[in-house]
């Protein structure tokens, strides 16, 4: 057994060993997740948990999956950040800054604070791509939070109530739509699919059986 460390999760104190993950912990303590558990390697952003650390009064956020509890950590769980998220239709919309402010105004009350870099498990630079809105440069914040994964976590501790994950969506769908160059190989792919190029390989494969997919799987050509 390893060093053990006491744990409050949700209001109720476990001992568990100390090289856990958050998630590994509360499933040693008989926690069964359901949900808000995701890829379990720091991808999903679907775990993400709010917690303390005796004698610090500052609240801290994590993914569960990422974080190895400390003695005496108080851990509560958001299976999903409860922000505002605007509907759209991305085909009617403009490739501008102008949009994106539209349906999230709060983004004028940055007051570059930073926090919610701080706040970020990807260390991604959240304020980065925020102020790249506000400059106008969709791209500049598209390419700044490409690594996004939706955790909600910057948003919790702002203190302008920005919902910054949902900026940073926005401005990726725009880049991709409006802004991004077009892969031409990709229309070539899709007009073939179209014209029924692939039909007959599908149903082909469609009909093997196990065994002879793994065997097509297996003998398959991996590009370098």
């Amino acid at each position: 057994m390893d060093e053990t460390v006491t744990i409050s999760i949700m209001g109720k104190k476990h001992k568990v060993p100390a090289s856990l993950t958050i998630m590994r912990a509360m499933e040693y303590a008989g926690y069964k997740l359901l949900r808000g558990c995701g890829c379990r390697g720091g991808f999903c952003g679907a775990c993400a948990t709010v917690y303390r650390l005796p004698g610090d009064y500052k609240l801290k956020v994590a993914l569960a999956c990422q974080e190895t509890v400390k003695d005496g950590m108080y851990i509560t769980q958001i299976p999903a950040y409860p922000s505002i998220k605007q509907t759209y239709d991305i085909t009617k919309l403009r490739p501008e800054a102008q949009t994106i402010l539209y349906y999230y105004p709060t983004t004028y009350r940055c007051v570059s604070c930073n926090t919610c870099t701080k706040s970020c498990p990807q260390d991604i630079d959240v304020m980065g791509y925020v102020q790249a809105v506000l400059r106008g440069n969709i791209t500049e914040a598209a390419n700044l939070s490409f690594d996004c994964v939706m955790c909600g976590l910057c948003a919790t501790r702002c203190p302008a109530e920005i919902p910054q994950f949902l900026v940073g969506i926005l401005s990726r769908r725009l880049y991709g739509k409006y802004i991004a160059p077009k892969a031409l190989h990709t229309r070539e792919r899709i007009a073939e699919i179209k014209a029924g190029k692939y039909d007959q390989p599908l149903e082909k494969i469609m009909k093997m059986d196990t065994a002879a997919l793994k065997k097509l799987y297996e003998e398959r050509k991996i590009e370098k």
